[in-house]
C-alpha cells in the first residue's frame, strides 16, 4: 500500500477525476449559476428556458434535502459521457463526482471531487467503486451514496456530458491557460500504451484554449496520473473564472442557459421559484468568492482508493467550515516587502547557470530585443529540462493583437509534474491579474500568486515584457524553491 500525502495545505488538494474534466463540468455549471445571478428580475424566464432544454432526473427529488431561506447549500455535480437514461447497452460510470458548498459567510466556495475508484458501500449494491452507484441507480443512488459517505445534506444534483463544456467555453470567448508541458498522442500507429486515449497535440505554454482544445487538455490521462490530472483541471478552472466577466455572461446569458439546459440535467428547474430564487442569491453572493478546493487524502491500495474515517472526517470538517483569506487593504500591494536573500539555495536546488544558457542560446537569438531571454540559474537537482523545451512562438488577445513568448519546461523528477519560466511581450497578460503581495528581491519587484500558503507563480516586469515562474499544478516545489528560481533569472553572458 502507498500514500499520498501532498504538502499543500487544504485549498491546494488533489483528487481523482478521471477522464472527464472537472474544469468543465464546473465551467457549465458555475456558468449558467452566473447567469441566474446576473438575471435576479428575469429568474421566470431563465428558468423556462432550462426547463424546455433539460430532461428531468426521475426520482431525485425524494432523496435531496430541502434548505431553510439563507443557509448554505450543497451541490453535487456528476459527469460522463452521457446523459443517465439515454437507452444505451452498456451503463455508464460517472467519471466525476464533485461536491461544491455554497457559504457566502465562510468566504470562499469549497469544491470536492472524491476518487472514482473510492471504496464505499452502495445502498442496496454493497462495496464497490463509488462511480459504481451511478451505473446501478444513475444520480439518485448516487446521491445517496455520497450523503451516507460524508454525513452531510445533499441539497442538489447537476449532471453534466461533454457536449456542455466545450460549447460552454467557446460561447464564453475561450480561456487562455498556463499550459505547462507538452501534450502530444496522435493514435499513429495504435500501440498498447496509447489505446483508447484521445489524439491531441498542445505544445507549452501561455495559450488560448478553445472547446476541443480544452476539452483534450483537462482529459489528457497519457502518460500521467489521476492526481496530476485532476489539478491540471482545477487550475484550467481557476484560469477560466477568473476571466469570466459578468458583463460578457449577462449578454449572452440567453444562450448559455439554453447550453446548461440541453447539456446537463438537474433538479434546479423542478423547484418552485422560491426555492430557485433562494438558491440564485445564494450563487450571486458565493460568486464573489474563490474557490477552494478541499483535498481528498486517499491511500491507493490495489484497484481501489481508501481513506481512514478519521482522515475522512477531518476532510468534511474542513469542507464545511472552509475560510477564504482574509481581505487585505488594497493599498498595502503598492508597498512591497523587502525579503532578505538567503545565503544558501532552498534544499533541492542546483546552480546549473552554464546549461541553462546552452539550452535557451537558439532561441535567444530568434526574439526581438524588446523580449532577451532570461533563463533560470538554479533548477531542481531532480529532473531537467525536458526535451520540448525551450519553445518560442507568437501569442494574440482578444483584440487580435501579436505579442513575442518563449517557455523554459523543466521536469520536476515526479511522472507529470512539470514546472517553467515563461517570457511575454504581453505585460497586461491576464494571469498577472490579481497578485497575492509583492517582494523586494535583487533590485526586481516581483509579485507572488499564492494557493493557500503554497506560491503557484512568481512574475516580475520590464518595460518592455513580463517573466514569470510557474510552479507544478500539484505545487511540488516549495515557496524556498520558487522564489530562489525566480530570483536565479538572468540573461546570457550576465
Amino acid at each position: 500500500m502507498s500514500v499520498y500525502e501532498p504538502e499543500a495545505p487544504p485549498r491546494l488538494g488533489w483528487q481523482m477525476a478521471k477522464r472527464f474534466a472537472l474544469g468543465g463540468i464546473l465551467i457549465v455549471a458555475l456558468s449558467a449559476t452566473a447567469v441566474a445571478t446576473a438575471v435576479l428580475l428575469e429568474v421566470h424566464d431563465a428558468v423556462n428556458i432550462i426547463q424546455r432544454e433539460s430532461v428531468p432526473i426521475p426520482g431525485v427529488q425524494s432523496v435531496l434535502n430541502d434548505v431553510a431561506p439563507g443557509e448554505p447549500q450543497t451541490i453535487l455535480v456528476l459527469g460522463s459521457d452521457r446523459r443517465y437514461g439515454e437507452g444505451k447497452d452498456v451503463p455508464v460510470r460517472s467519471d466525476t463526482i464533485i461536491v461544491v458548498r455554497l457559504d457566502p459567510d465562510k468566504g470562499a466556495t469549497a469544491i470536492m471531487s472524491l476518487p472514482r475508484d473510492l471504496k464505499v458501500e452502495i445502498p442496496g449494491v454493497g462495496t464497490d467503486k463509488i462511480n459504481a452507484a451511478y451505473a446501478a441507480g444513475g444520480p439518485k443512488l448516487t446521491v445517496r451514496t455520497v450523503r451516507e459517505l460524508l454525513g452531510i445534506r445533499i441539497n442538489h444534483v447537476i449532471n453534466v456530458n461533454f457536449g456542455g463544456f466545450r460549447r460552454a467555453v467557446n460561447r464564453i470567448g475561450c480561456v487562455y491557460a498556463d499550459i505547462d508541458r507538452r501534450y502530444f498522442n496522435d493514435n499513429d500507429p495504435p500501440t498498447a500504451s496509447a489505446e483508447g486515449y484521445a489524439t491531441i497535440d498542445l505544445k507549452p505554454g501561455y495559450q488560448r484554449l478553445c472547446g476541443r482544445g480544452a476539452l483534450d487538455y483537462v482529459r489528457f490521462r497519457h502518460l500521467d496520473n489521476d492526481f496530476v490530472r485532476a489539478s491540471r483541471q482545477q487550475e484550467f478552472l481557476r484560469q477560466a473564472k477568473d476571466q469570466i466577466g459578468l458583463g460578457k455572461v449577462f449578454g449572452d446569458r440567453k444562450q448559455l442557459l439554453r447550453i446548461f439546459g440541453r447539456y446537463t440535467q438537474t433538479d434546479i428547474a423542478q423547484r418552485n421559484d422560491a426555492a430557485i430564487l433562494r438558491l440564485i442569491r445564494l450563487a450571486y453572493d458565493s460568486s464573489k468568492n474563490p474557490l477552494t478546493e478541499i483535498q481528498f487524502p486517499a491511500q491507493l491500495d490495489g484497484d481501489f482508493v481508501d481513506i481512514s474515517i478519521p482522515a475522512l472526517q477531518r476532510t468534511v470538517d474542513r469542507f464545511i467550515d472552509v475560510r477564504g483569506e482574509p481581505k487585505k487593504d488594497a493599498s498595502a500591494k503598492l508597498k512591497p516587502k523587502k525579503v532578505r536573500r538567503k545565503s544558501k539555495l532552498a534544499p533541492g536546488l542546483v546552480l546549473r547557470k552554464q546549461q541553462g544558457e546552452d539550452h535557451v542560446l537558439d532561441i535567444d537569438t530568434k526574439l526581438p530585443r524588446s523580449l532577451p531571454v532570461y533563463f533560470p540559474k538554479a533548477i531542481l537537482s531532480r529532473g531537467g529540462y525536458d526535451r520540448d523545451s525551450p519553445r518560442s512562438y507568437t501569442i494574440r488577445d482578444r483584440n487580435r493583437n501579436r505579442y513575442k513568448a518563449y517557455r523554459i519546461v523543466l521536469a520536476q523528477g515526479d511522472d507529470g509534474q512539470y514546472y517553467g519560466v515563461q517570457g511575454t511581450t504581453w505585460r497586461a497578460a491576464p494571469i498577472l491579474d490579481n497578485p497575492s503581495d509583492q517582494i523586494r528581491m535583487r533590485k526586481r519587484t516581483y509579485q507572488r500568486y499564492f494557493d493557500g500558503r503554497k506560491i503557484r507563480m512568481i512574475a516580475w516586469k520590464t518595460p518592455t515584457a513580463a517573466y514569470w515562474v510557474s510552479n507544478t499544478l500539484t505545487r511540488n516545489l516549495t515557496n524556498r524553491q520558487m522564489m530562489d528560481i525566480a530570483r536565479s533569472l538572468q540573461r546570457i553572458g550576465q
